[in-house]
C-alpha cells in the first residue's frame, strides 16, 4: 500500500533542498549552480491511489487524431530572420570566448525570437507538451556553432542539467557500438537498440538531429495522460499497481559516494499543491536491468504482476502514440512529466557517410520558475533532476565521446 497523506504535514519539499546544489563552487561550475541529480521521492508526500483522477482532461490528455493530419499544430518552420538573429547571438558568444558551459540568456541575446520562445516555453510544460522545429542550418554551421546555437535556444526553456556520470549537458547520441544486451551498464542511447516508451531525468528533453540513419531511428511520443485514461478505463489494477512506490530503478553505476545503485519509487506520480497533475516517470530498461541485484537478493524482483504491467503499459503507448520522422536540421522539444518518447532501432550508412547524430540537451524548469510541483526534495531547485556523480564538473562536447 503506498503512504498516504496524513494529518501531520510533511517536510515541504523546499526545506528538505539541498542549499549547497544552488551554491555550488564556480570554479567547477560556471553558473555556481550543481546538477541535483536523482533522487528518491519524499515517501510521505505520494498519494495513494484514490486520491487519483478517474479521467484527465485538457491539453495535456491529447489523442494523436489532433495531431497526425495537421502537423502544422506542431510544427514551426524558422523563418530567414529568425536563423539570422539566432546566428548573430551564436557568432556573438563564439567570440566572447566563453566556454559553452557558461552559455546563459544573459549571454545569448534574441531580442525577437525570445517572443515567441517564451509561450513556447509555458505550452511545453502546461500544455500539449511537445514541438517540432525545422530548417537550422547545422550543415552550413557545423557541429559547433550549431552547438552554440542549440544550447542558447535551449537557455530560454530551462537550465541545462548533467545527463551522465562524465558532466555532459550537451548529450549526443549516437551509435558507439556498445552492447545494447549490456542493460546494467549501457546507456541504451550509445547503441542503435530499440528504445521503449519512457521519460529522461530531467523537465524537458530536446534533440537536434545532425545526421540521419540509412533506416530506422524514428520518433513516437504519447501523452502519459491519455495513457493513464486508457490504463483507468481498460487495466484500472494496472493503474493502481503503477502508483505504488515498489518499482527499483537501476542508476547503472552513476553513483555518488555512499548512494545506493538503486531507487525504490513509483512510475506515476500526483504533484504536491492544491490540484495535483499526474506525473510520470519511466523507463524499462531501468526496471529490467536489476536483475545483478535482485538475484543476490538485495532487492525483489519483478512479480508476475509487474511484468504485466509494463507488458501492458507499453501496449498502450504503441496504441496511443504520434509517430514523427527527424530530418536533419529538425529539433524536438517535448515535456518529460508528462509525455513519453520512443525511438525504433536503427541501421547506419556504410563509412564513410556520418552515423545518425543527435545532439540532445536535458533542461530543468524549477518550482518556482513555472514548473510542475514534483514530490522530490529538489523541486524548487534550479537544476533539479539529472544525472550528477559527486562534483564532477559539466561539460558540453561537440561530439560523442
Amino acid at each position: 500500500m503506498a503512504p498516504s497523506l496524513t494529518s501531520t504535514a510533511p517536510t515541504a519539499p523546499h526545506e528538505l533542498s539541498n542549499p549547497d546544489t544552488n551554491k555550488a563552487p564556480q570554479n567547477i561550475f560556471p553558473d555556481g549552480i550543481r546538477t541535483s541529480g536523482q533522487h528518491e521521492p519524499i515517501y510521505p508526500l505520494l498519494h495513494p491511489y484514490t486520491d487519483f483522477p478517474k479521467e484527465i482532461k485538457g491539453s495535456t490528455a491529447w489523442s494523436k487524431d489532433d495531431y497526425a493530419s495537421n502537423p502544422d499544430r506542431w510544427t514551426h518552420i524558422f523563418s530567414d530572420a529568425e536563423i539570422a538573429e539566432i546566428s548573430d547571438a551564436a557568432d556573438r558568444f563564439i567570440s566572447s570566448g566563453t566556454p559553452l558551459t557558461g552559455i546563459t540568456k544573459a549571454n545569448f541575446s534574441l531580442p525577437s525570437f525570445s517572443k515567441f520562445l517564451e509561450p513556447l516555453r509555458k505550452e511545453l510544460i502546461d500544455g500539449k507538451g511537445f514541438i517540432l522545429f525545422k530548417g537550422f542550418p547545422v550543415q552550413i554551421w557545423g557541429n559547433k556553432k550549431s552547438a552554440v546555437a542549440y544550447m542558447g535556444l535551449g537557455t530560454y526553456l530551462g537550465y541545462f542539467v548533467s545527463q551522465n556520470s562524465r558532466g555532459h549537458v550537451l548529450g549526443h547520441v549516437k551509435d558507439l557500438g556498445e552492447d545494447a544486451s549490456q542493460i546494467d551498464k549501457v546507456r541504451i542511447y550509445r547503441t542503435n537498440a530499440r528504445q521503449f516508451f519512457h521519460a529522461d531525468d530531467s523537465d524537458l528533453v530536446g534533440l537536434l538531429c545532425v545526421a540521419k540513419a540509412l533506416e530506422g531511428g524514428e520518433s513516437d511520443l504519447v501523452s502519459s495522460h491519455s495513457v493513464w485514461n486508457l490504463l483507468q478505463r481498460e487495466h484500472p489494477d494496472v493503474a493502481e499497481l503503477l502508483t505504488r512506490p515498489v518499482w527499483y530503478f537501476d542508476r547503472k553505476g552513476e553513483t555518488s559516494k555512499g548512494q545506493q545503485e538503486w531507487i525504490k519509487t513509483a512510475i506515476f506520480y500526483l504533484e504536491t499543491g492544491d490540484r495535483p497533475r499526474v506525473y510520470s516517470k519511466w523507463d524499462p530498461y531501468y526496471v529490467r536491468s536489476l536483475t545483478r541485484f535482485s538475484d543476490a537478493g538485495k532487492i525483489p524482483a519483478l512479480s508476475p504482476a509487474q511484468e504485466r504491467a509494463i507488458t501492458i503499459l507499453e501496449e498502450a503507448c504503441q496504441k496511443l502514440a504520434l509517430h514523427m520522422i527527424l530530418d536533419v536540421g529538425d529539433i524536438q522539444f517535448l515535456s518529460n512529466n508528462h509525455i513519453l518518447h520512443a525511438r525504433t532501432a536503427y541501421k547506419d550508412y556504410a563509412p564513410p557517410a556520418p552515423r545518425r547524430h543527435l545532439m540532445r540537451l536535458w533542461l530543468s524548469t524549477p518550482e518556482e520558475e513555472g514548473g510542475w510541483k514534483l514530490p522530490f526534495h529538489d523541486s524548487r531547485e534550479k537544476k533539479r533532476g539529472g544525472i550528477q556523480v559527486d562534483n564532477t564538473a559539466p561539460v558540453a562536447p561537440e561530439d560523442a565521446e
